[in-house]
């Protein structure tokens, strides 16, 4: 249970907008004195609420614009099988995000590649020589109406 009051709250959110906001910008839209505001932020990156802040990058600008959610099912429910397939998935950059899911596949990946043909060559080299895969269904991103993530 989250013991974040309403001012926690809202400045999570502003920083989740721009992470790049200054104190002052910051207290002024939590309704906050600029000292409280920063007593606040620093208390939720003490107690690890805020882990790290970064750069929301273009994928367009870096040819990684192709984004593929694949969905991972293993062959075998191990320990051993799921910690091989995440070292393997830790060492592709194409993987921007790994998630071990319960439901019925394993790994949801969030691949970024630059075009069908890079998707293709990942695919058949990376994940298809991964440990312990058993199936693979990709869903291609059409467009992202939305997207939080800071």
């Amino acid at each position: 249970m989250s013991d974040l009051d309403d001012i926690s709250t809202r400045i999570l959110r502003e920083l989740a907008r721009d992470g790049r906001l200054s104190n002052l910008a910051l207290a002024e839209r939590v309704g906050l004195s600029p000292s409280a505001c920063l007593r606040r932020v620093q208390e939720l990156e003490r107690r690890g609420v805020i882990r790290g802040y970064r750069a929301r990058i273009d994928p367009r600008a870096t040819g990684r614009d192709f984004v593929v959610f694949v969905a991972v099912g293993l062959s075998e429910h191990t320990k051993a099988a799921q910690e091989g397939f995440e070292r393997a998935m830790a060492r592709a950059p194409e993987v921007a995000e790994c998630h071990n899911v319960a439901g019925v596949f394993e790994y949801l990946l969030r691949v970024e590649v630059a075009d069908l043909a890079s998707f293709k060559r990942f695919h058949t080299d990376v994940l298809g020589t991964a440990p312990h895969v058993r199936s693979l269904t990709s869903y291609m991103v059409m467009g992202t109406p939305k997207d939080e993530r800071g």
